[in-house]
């Protein structure tokens, strides 16, 4: 956070929005209230409605989109519910900070966060040549005690810590780059490499965070994480990525569909 000497004054106010523009279908069975809490979440999960915006209060609001106040108040309350947003006392709504929701599919944090408008940003904590674990060799396919390239990453999003990343590669694909590594996501390297990447397995779990991954993620000491390992192998079949990952539960789900079998 940049820091400023002397005593001028700063403004704190949170920005405010220009006109709202939601389409509303007032023959539609669909409630009011419903359909403008979903164009509402979906403004903010694509970032037109960014963090710390001001929608005003419930009469501004009501005025500004030409409905009553329950149907308004209806709608915020479901996205306060929801944590998207959040009530002040003398400020009105303001747009807080939204989940982080992935596909389970094979993809990257960095390309689901870019793609859903999060505005995602790497700090690369190590970026090192150690010899593997046990657990390491055994997901890569190397001799145990080989040589395997770790990297550690902090990813936030909006400003905000929401993963701690841990990948490990095989020794004898390219070194990557620890600004490229900042600037874009490992699977975007991995495939400008020339590595086609076709499965993966993983494992998705949950405990609580340790005190230094509480200071890291901006979370209390025994918060609740995410964890998820992953084993990424290529089009020949060839392990080329072991991925330990932390995420802040507050912050983060994974969205799949489930389909009855045949």
């Amino acid at each position: 956070m940049a820091k400023t000497g002397g005593r001028a004054a700063r403004s704190t106010a949170a920005p405010a929005l220009g006109p709202l523009d939601f389409a509303l279908d007032r023959g539609s069975p669909v409630p009011l209230y419903h359909q403008l809490a979903q164009q509402l979440e979906a403004a903010i999960e694509r970032g037109v409605l960014a963090p710390g915006n001001l929608l005003g209060n419930e009469v501004d609001l009501s005025v500004r989109l030409g409905l009553s106040r329950p149907t308004v108040r209806q709608a915020i309350q479901s996205l306060v519910d929801k944590g998207l947003l959040v009530r002040r006392r003398g400020v009105g709504t303001q747009v807080v900070h939204s989940q982080v929701r992935r596909p389970l599919e094979l993809s990257s944090l960095y390309d689901d966060l870019e793609a859903a408008g999060q505005g995602p940003a790497t700090e690369v904590v190590r970026n090192e040549l150690v010899p593997a674990s046990c657990d390491v060799a055994a997901a890569l396919g190397v001799p145990e005690g080989g040589e395997v390239t770790v990297l550690d990453r902090l990813r936030r999003t909006h400003g905000r810590p929401v993963a701690l990343l841990r990948n490990y590669l095989p020794a004898s694909l390219p070194a990557f780059d620890t600004t490229r590594l900042e600037a874009t996501g490992l699977y975007r390297m991995l495939r400008s490499a020339g590595i086609t990447l076709h499965s993966a397995r993983q494992t998705v779990g949950a405990r609580a965070a340790t005190a230094q991954e509480a200071s890291r993620l901006d979370e209390q000491q025994g918060a609740a994480l995410l964890t998820m390992q992953r084993t990424a192998y290529d089009d020949t079949g060839s392990p080329v990525e072991y991925g330990t990952h932390i995420y802040r539960a507050s912050l983060y789900t994974f969205d799949f569909q489930l389909l009855v079998r045949p």
